[in-house]
Order: C-alpha cells, then sequence, then structure tokens
C-alpha cells in the first residue's frame, strides 16, 4: 500500500463514539471510518489518498488516544492541514496530533502496547447522560471480589472463551501487561453516579470483543453468579460453565496505544 504514495502521516484523534458504528466504514452507516475519509475528500478536492487504522472499534466505543496512518501524494505543512481537518470534522471528532512518518511506518504492526479503560457503576436508578460514557449497571455489585478476578487476566493466559464468534484458527493465547479495577477519577461530571469506577487493561493487542467480555465476566463476579475458580478455569482452557456477556459498548474506550520505538 505505501509504495501507490509518496507522504505518509501519523494522526492522534480523540472521539465519542456513542452515535458511530465503529470505526471501519460501512455501507448505510455512520462510522468513524466514513466520516473521515467524507472529510479527506472535501479537503483534497479529488486527490487520492488512504486512511489505515492502528485497530478496529465496536459501535458506540469512544477513545481518548487513537491513531490512524493517512498516506497521500502531497505534502502537507501539517500545522495548517491539523488546524484545517479540525474545522472540517463534527464536534465529536478532535484531531490532537499530526505528523510526518516514513513508509517503513506501518500503524498496525508496529503497535506495542494497547490500553482500554471500561467505566461502570454499581447503581439503583437510571443515569440517562451519563449513558454515551459508562456502564450504570443495576446490582448491588462486590467491587472487592471484582477487583480480583481483574487480577486473574494478567499474564500469558488462553482468552479462547473471550472471542465472540469461532475462534477456530485464531491464536488466543494472549499476554496481558495489566488488569485492574480502580475508582474512577478520569472522567467526572455532575450527571454522573456519585461513585464509578474503571477496569483497566493493558496488553499487545485484544480480539473482538475481548475487552466486553472479560467486563462481562467481572460482572458475573460482582453478582455473585460465578466464582474466582470460573474465571481461573477458562484462562487455562477448561470447558466454562457459564454463559459469556458482552458488556454494552458504551462503557468502553480506547485509553492509549504505545507504537515500538
Amino acid at each position: 500500500m505505501a509504495s501507490r504514495f509518496d507522504y505518509f502521516y501519523l494522526v492522534e484523534i480523540q472521539y465519542l463514539g456513542f452515535r458511530y458504528h465503529g470505526w471501519q466504514f460501512q455501507h448505510g452507516l455512520k462510522t468513524l471510518q466514513g466520516m473521515l475519509e467524507k472529510t479527506f475528500n472535501f479537503l483534497f478536492e479529488g486527490e487520492k489518498f488512504k486512511i489505515l487504522g492502528a485497530g478496529r472499534t465496536d459501535a458506540m466505543v469512544s477513545a481518548q488516544s487513537a491513531y490512524f496512518e493517512l498516506f497521500t501524494d502531497r505534502r502537507l505543512d501539517v500545522v495548517d492541514f491539523q488546524h484545517e481537518l479540525n474545522y472540517n470534522l463534527p464536534p465529536d471528532i478532535s484531531v490532537i496530533n499530526f505528523k510526518e512518518t516514513d513508509k517503513q511506518f506501518n500503524v498496525i504492526q508496529d503497535v506495542r502496547l494497547k490500553t482500554y479503560h471500561y467505566f461502570f457503576a454499581s447503581v439503583t436508578k437510571k443515569f440517562p447522560f451519563a449513558s454515551p460514557f459508562m456502564n450504570c449497571i443495576h446490582n448491588d455489585l462486590n467491587i472487592s471480589k471484582m477487583e480480583e478476578a481483574a487480577k486473574l487476566f494478567e499474564g500469558e493466559r488462553d482468552f479462547n472463551y473471550f472471542v465472540m464468534g469461532e475462534a477456530e484458527n485464531k491464536v488466543t493465547v494472549r499476554t496481558i501487561e495489566y488488569s485492574r479495577i480502580e475508582e474512577n477519577s478520569e472522567l467526572t461530571a455532575s450527571f454522573f453516579p456519585e461513585k464509578s469506577y474503571i477496569f483497566k487493561v493493558k496488553g499487545k493487542g485484544f480480539m473482538r470483543y475481548q475487552v466486553r467480555l472479560m467486563m462481562g465476566a467481572l460482572i458475573r463476579i460482582g453478582r455473585n453468579e460465578i466464582t474466582l475458580q470460573d474465571i481461573e478455569n477458562t484462562l487455562q482452557g477448561k470447558t466454562p460453565n457459564f454463559d459469556k456477556l458482552n458488556a454494552a459498548a458504551s462503557g468502553l474506550m480506547v485509553k492509549n496505544i504505545e507504537f515500538k520505538t
């Protein structure tokens, strides 16, 4: 792909994903890739270009720091073009860094670590304005038990059970560098529950729905529906004795992506 173009740019963006059907372009649906390509088509006035995301996200997933690579035949003034791009993008997408790179860089293969944050709260009433940002769960959750369970994901584990669809021919053994539940002090608002939490997880790569399925298992732990041993068994490749729970997408955020130096 790179050989077709002369100039290469790494673009860092933030976005609120609540009204988007994920990253990848889909006919008839509003996606991040579709919105960005529409904006570039306007700015480039028919000149050819290509964008490639560092990874796909599900519908309604947000990002504090996500990346894509832009391929063009035109050298851009990165400061002016970033300003022009932000002027034409909708208010729920912001370009926060725009820099030139080279054809050796690969925005997918050169990822070293990805960090995801999943925001949630245990509530007894609805918080409708919080719904784009966090999963407000109508249960009295055992947070201390969830904190203990989150640590089980750390290290090299078999996540065969934590993938949606058929896992055959996929490498399901993955290494998680960090997996913890902490009180939320990062994302606050007057319309949030008084207390909320973040499931923080970091690793090189994640399979489709993996983080949301991990969070779903933690919710089951918090509801006392399954045990710590049940999760441990699945991570050892044993047949699970509980159903998958895919946690709501709107609580999930791409927190950070680190690239190889």
